[in-house]
């Protein structure tokens, strides 16, 4: 078996999330399983992502680091993901170990 260090498991998770992202514009039902399995791969071995698209933002939040655009402040929401927030899972806990790097906009 290859183990991987954290460094080279999150260059392989930002990657794969690169291609999500591009794959979610086509949305080709066969690459989804495709990226589902890798997913369910990496859930195995204890690495966790999201890309949280779309999700409600605020200061509080620190899973995030964040750019807003524009000049409302108000009802923050993500509206482009640059890195993906990643977890270590080690039993029923999660450590994170990458923030996401997102970009906000309020409505």
């Amino acid at each position: 078996m290859i183990a991987l260090k954290e460094d080279q498991v999150l260059i392989l998770v930002n990657q794969l999330s690169e291609m999500e992202k591009k794959m979610n514009l086509k949305s080709d039902s066969s690459l989804q399983r495709s990226f589902q399995r890798i997913k369910t791969l990496l859930s195995d071995a204890g690495i966790v992502y999201s890309i949280p698209m779309g999700e409600a933002f605020n200061e509080t939040r620190t899973d995030c680091e964040a750019s807003i655009a524009g000049d409302s402040i108000n009802q923050l929401q993500i509206t482009e993901v640059i890195k993906p927030i990643v977890w270590r899972k080690e039993g029923s806990s999660l450590s994170l170990i990458q923030k996401g790097i997102v970009i906000v906009s309020g409505k």
